[in-house]
């Protein structure tokens, strides 16, 4: 098989369990607590370096809402079935990146990553993410150069695949629509307050004598909850359906 479809192949496999591989650094951060000798305990369970690290998380997160908030049904999103674009994005956040949701995956991926406080598990983070989603971001574009040709050529020439050029932004034609927003990506929210929580306990437990500072669990559990709630509007009321019909 040639190499590039080889690669578009990988690619739109790895695209389909895109949501799921990345849980796979929690089993490594575990064992790092549990193994490594030469943890800097007093900076990994300071206060202000986890929300240090919470805080490069939430600015992934506020990245992906807008970018949800923002785009037509049927482009960007969480679905995992196919690669699917009714329309080529190139407006608001995709006018600065041609990836603002794996930018903001990395992100928020990033400073769950960095709590454990150690340069080289950041640096084999970044290369294991590079590798996993260029593969990707190799399937995902093919699909939009066969569909869209020209206009993604374009498109593609003036924007940066994945750090931002500022000065390119053009502001999007949709309005914003946060029940899009609370209907999409309350996984997200509640995946990233456990996996915090998850970390506070695994240091605690390999270290005893480090404190266990509940707050994490207490935010954990709030945002359990509202998913919970979330998740029950979505599938038995019409409140968080768009009512937008902008293009």
């Amino acid at each position: 098989m040639p190499f590039r479809e080889d690669c578009e192949r990988w690619g739109n496999w790895l695209f389909r369990y895109r949501s799921y591989i990345p849980l796979l650094f929690l089993p490594l951060l575990a064992a790092t607590f549990a193994f490594s000798k030469d943890l800097p305990t007093p900076l990994t369970h300071a206060p202000t370096w986890e929300m240090l690290c919470f805080l490069v998380s939430l600015v992934g997160i506020i990245f992906r809402v807008w970018v949800i908030g923002q785009v037509p049904p049927n482009t960007s999103g969480r679905n995992t079935e196919r690669q699917i674009a009714e329309v080529l994005n190139t407006t608001g956040p995709y006018s600065i990146v041609r990836h603002p949701l794996y930018l903001a995956n990395f992100l928020i991926m990033l400073g769950v990553v960095s709590w454990a406080a150690l340069w080289w598990l950041v640096l084999l983070f970044i290369a294991l993410f590079w590798l996993y989603y260029e593969r990707i971001i190799f399937a995902e574009e093919a699909f939009l150069r066969r569909k869209f040709g020209q206009q993604f050529e374009r498109w593609a020439t003036s924007t940066p695949a994945f750090i931002p050029r500022l000065r390119s932004y053009r502001p999007s034609n949709r309005p914003f629509s946060w029940r899009k927003v609370l209907r999409q990506e309350y996984p997200g929210w509640i995946n990233l307050s456990i996996s915090f929580f998850v970390l506070e306990v695994l240091y605690s437990l390999f270290h005893p004598a480090a404190p266990l500072h509940w707050g994490w669990g207490y935010f954990a559990a709030i945002m359990l909850l509202g998913g919970m709630f979330l998740r029950w509007l979505k599938y038995h009321t019409s409140l968080l359906q768009d009512t937008i019909t902008a293009p």
